[in-house]
């Protein structure tokens, strides 16, 4: 989505749809936005965009009124365990057996599409923590409200399944999922740069630009300047990895959300070779995304789910004892890269003001019982002992 030369009243309106804070008010002043751009070539995809999310506002205008009312299905799902991992694929691609094979959740298995109309979770266990598998009803073309409050429930997630069918056209149906994700600001693949923009309120601080990567086209000014004409004039703008402008000017506008996946390749019980033509074909589209081919039906391709989600995650698992103490059976996880900082606050907040030091047994100590500080980067399997003042 790149904007091109918008004027000065849509710019005025799309402010307006920064400081919405509202469901309601955001529905407003997006429509107001959408009648101030003009109609050309260089603002289809922005165009695009601002009616797709239009149509996710209005789906959550209606999610919220029906949960008020006690009346239909509800797509909010709370998250559970390590992480939440939604399930997603076009019509009888076998969504709901995997779950139910996988979890024991009480989903709904047919012959027929459409059998679910809304998300069943259920829990997945790997090793000693639990992922949440959430089933979904399809996605498919021409079903917007419906294809949006499942996007609307990958939006939130930590990681997406997708599964296809290997005896109906899986490449084609995995395009469609990835085409439909993509379209809503979601991506399948890390992106080459990242742009944040974190508006400031406050003060008189200007448009800061803080470069955790660097930009390709442009300088720090370019950037402000180009900020100052949406009448953003207090903002941090963080930079990961490469960026451009066109970068800068679409997160002004939408940030692009990643969310690590995993295809399934479904029903190889009924055409093996098919099945894995069709993983080869997925892998050269996108060579980052794992691909399992499996059957439901057969229960088998499964073995390795859990330990490829985990990976994918980038999760750690850290054990926690107080000092004299057992270790506790349930671990904390963590982002892999996270500090002591981070187990001590997971523990209670007050930790970081009575922080003593911590002793760590495990792959990231140099030794047993290593005493170290809250910048120690822990690593999955360590136990951390926190010592705070009395």
């Amino acid at each position: 989505m790149l904007p091109t030369n918008l004027p000065a009243e849509a710019r005025a309106k799309w402010v307006k749809v920064m400081e919405a804070r509202t469901v309601e008010e955001k529905i407003s002043a997006l429509e107001e936005f959408l009648s101030a751009v003009p109609k050309h070539k260089g603002t289809e995809n922005l165009r695009m965009w601002a009616r797709k999310r239009l149509a996710e506002l209005r789906e959550q205008l209606e999610e919220r009124k029906r949960r008020r009312a006690g009346r239909g299905p509800r797509f909010f799902i709370e998250k559970e365990g390590a992480a939440q991992v939604i399930v997603i694929g076009p019509p009888n691609t076998g969504k709901s057996s995997i779950v139910k094979l996988l979890t024991g959740a009480k989903t709904r298995v047919a012959e027929y599409p459409f059998s679910t109309l809304e998300p069943v979770p259920g829990m997945l266990r790997y090793e000693d923590i639990l992922f949440q598998l959430v089933d979904t009803p399809p996605l498919s073309i021409g079903s917007k409200g419906l294809n949006n409050r499942v996007i609307g429930l990958v939006r939130n997630a930590d990681a997406v399944l997708i599964v296809v069918d290997a005896s109906s056209k899986p490449v084609e149906q995995y395009r469609f999922i990835v085409n439909e994700l993509y379209s809503s600001g979601i991506l399948l693949s890390k992106p080459r740069g990242r742009v944040v923009i974190e508006r400031q309120r406050a003060g008189k601080l200007g448009v800061r630009v803080a470069l955790m990567g660097r930009l390709v086209d442009c300088t720090v000014d370019d950037v402000r300047r180009l900020l100052e004409s949406y009448r953003i004039y207090n903002a941090l703008v963080k930079v990961y990895g490469e960026a451009t402008l066109d970068d800068i000017e679409q997160a002004v506008f939408e940030s692009r959300l990643y969310k690590p996946s995993i295809a399934i390749v479904n029903k190889a019980d009924l055409c093996y070779r098919d099945a894995i033509e069709a993983a080869k074909e997925i892998h050269l589209l996108n060579p980052a995304v794992p691909v399992i081919v499996a059957s439901a039906k057969l229960g088998k391709g499964f073995s390795d789910l859990g330990r490829i989600l985990f990976r994918e995650l980038g999760v750690i698992r850290v054990y926690t004892k107080q000092p004299n103490g057992e270790v506790s059976d349930k671990p904390l996880v963590l982002k892999k890269g996270s500090t002591v900082y981070d187990v001590a606050i997971h523990i209670h907040r007050s930790f970081i003001d009575s922080f003593l030091y911590a002793r760590i047994w495990g792959p990231s100590a140099k030794y047993p019982g290593e005493r170290v500080g809250l910048e120690h980067t822990v690593m999955d399997g360590d136990v951390v002992e926190i010592h705070v003042r009395s």
